[in-house]
């Protein structure tokens, strides 16, 4: 039997201050080959993570069926309030796990990231800088790749074709390439080429590598606000990524880009001695952070249409492709190994 009036009945929700969510999706499921040491991995992403992170930062860890130690631990950062949200679940797979964290929340930014990703000091001010410097800007990867320069991208290539604001540009970190490549466990990923130049574009004194992948990055909002499906039937892979994480922001019109130096190291699944003197390096983030400006998104249906499926089927074409390279910059050679 009820009794009395619920005082919550009606009442809206108060306006959190957080403006930046973070979500990690974790799946441990023992600490014996492949996961011997993500354990230590996990430790070390979130410490780097709070450490770098300024206080509007509001973090969601997702166990998606970790070992009883994992679970132990992540209960224990969220009663000491260092992660305000936990949601446990079983091997549900890696997007479930993450439309789970975006579900019930409403943030003007959502960075998404693997639990084996190492934060470094002054990742959302770059973040941000994008994001305020190319208003178009859906996505930012804090980890720059020459190699996604294809990937969800045609519509900025069209955009700014003949734009001088979009050049090859000398590589800004090289040596974070080579730990990139190490740390996927293919040092021959990227070729010489790769080391020299990226394709950035520039505005209001902010450079941005264009192109960005998956593993960490951050979304304005709105991305997920039109996802059809609420599940997908991959644990890993498959094309869930693409569908969840890639694929919104250029349905909308938004651009896929990157900063211009790394500020996010992928650490794998092996721990090293490089990952916890990074750690020891890092600066305990007190700078006041206030939400960037951000501009609503404009999607024109038939344009977009044009740019994301007709138009890559034009420039993606050896010939032009290699024209275009050389047109930004790139030597003929260059240009046919990119």
């Amino acid at each position: 039997m009820r009794i009395g009036f619920n005082p919550n009945k009606d009442q809206t929700i108060t306006k959190s201050d957080y403006f930046h969510q973070v979500i990690i999706p974790v799946h441990i499921p023992d600490q014996v080959g492949y996961f011997k040491d993500s354990f230590t991995i996990l430790k070390y992403c979130l410490n780097s993570l709070f450490k770098t992170s300024h206080s509007k930062t509001y973090f969601t860890v997702v166990n998606n069926g970790c070992c009883v130690e994992v679970v132990v631990y992540l209960n224990m950062l969220h009663q000491q309030g260092q992660i305000h949200e936990i949601v446990h679940t079983t091997a549900i797979g890696k997007l479930n796990a993450i439309l789970k964290g975006i579900a019930g929340q409403q943030f003007d930014l959502i960075t998404i990231s693997d639990a084996d990703v190492l934060f470094l000091d002054h990742w959302q001010k770059a973040t941000y800088e994008v994001f305020e410097a190319f208003p178009k800007t859906g996505v930012v990867s804090t980890t720059p790749n020459p190699k996604m320069l294809r990937y969800y991208t045609s519509n900025i290539l069209f955009e700014a074709l003949f734009s001088k604001k979009i050049q090859f540009t000398n590589i800004k970190n090289k040596e974070a390439l080579t730990a990139f490549a190490h740390s996927i466990g293919n040092v021959n990923l990227f070729k010489k080429v790769h080391f020299e130049y990226n394709l950035t574009v520039f505005n209001k004194g902010v450079k941005a590598v264009i192109g960005a992948g998956h593993f960490v990055a951050t979304y304005k909002n709105i991305c997920f606000n039109r996802i059809n499906s609420t599940y997908t039937k991959f644990s890993l892979g498959g094309d869930s990524e693409q569908l969840f994480l890639d694929e919104p922001a250029i349905n909308l019109g938004l651009w896929r880009l990157s900063t211009e130096d790394n500020f996010t190291y992928h650490m794998g699944n092996t721990k090293e001695d490089w990952m916890e003197n990074q750690l020891k390096s890092l600066t305990v983030n007190c700078d006041v952070f206030f939400a960037p400006k951000l501009k609503p998104a404009v999607n024109y249906n038939f344009f977009n249409w044009f740019k994301t499926e007709f138009f890559p089927r034009i420039i993606f074409r050896k010939s032009l492709w290699e024209l275009f390279l050389r047109y930004k910059g790139l030597s003929k050679e260059e240009a046919n190994n990119y």
